[in-house]
């Protein structure tokens, strides 16, 4: 059975085939989930070089270059350690343009300040870095084996549209 994440990584691996452009990613909360739905579409390796897995924060560090003081500061799971993954994935890969995802999928760890669900998606190219907040409940996944799964498909799915709407703009 094809899925909503699926068609939406055929999408991405078609337009970026399209542009001529190449992508990297950086996951903490979906543990490579965006990386494995991308190279599960055949074709990929031309717009696919680098998926980079970095939950734990020591990891963030040494492999993307996210400041000591950022983590310490912000935490993990902000706007700036986002935006720093992005930036690293990019720089480490070489790769036109990078995503990068870091939050809480629960059902533990969340706070008054940063609930389960709170997610920042950061995406770099060389005119673009940003990163934005979502809260995620995983309701648009029923089919989810649990509200973990369910958040980490709702991540998934949301960084592979940002994918879209900016290669569509460049």
């Amino acid at each position: 059975m094809v899925t909503k994440l699926d068609k939406t990584a055929q999408n991405v691996v078609q337009l970026l085939k399209e542009r001529h452009f190449t992508l990297a990613t950086a996951e903490s909360c979906t543990g490579g989930l965006i990386s494995a739905e991308i190279t599960s579409v055949s074709g990929s390796s031309e717009v696919f070089g680098y998926g980079v897995c970095t939950y734990a924060n020591e990891a963030k560090m040494k492999l993307l270059g996210v400041k000591e003081e950022t983590l310490a500061s912000v935490g993990a799971v902000s706007e700036e350690t986002a935006v720093q993954m992005a930036e690293g994935a990019r720089k480490l890969s070489g790769a036109d343009i990078a995503v990068s995802v870091t939050g809480i999928a629960g059902p533990g760890g969340g706070t008054p300040e940063k609930p389960v669900g709170t997610v920042y998606i950061g995406f770099a190219s060389d005119k673009t870095v940003y990163a934005k907040r979502y809260l995620f409940t995983g309701e648009g996944f029923p089919d989810a084996a649990d509200s973990r799964e369910a958040v980490r498909f709702e991540t998934a799915y949301t960084a592979l549209n940002t994918i879209i709407e900016e290669t569509e703009t460049m």
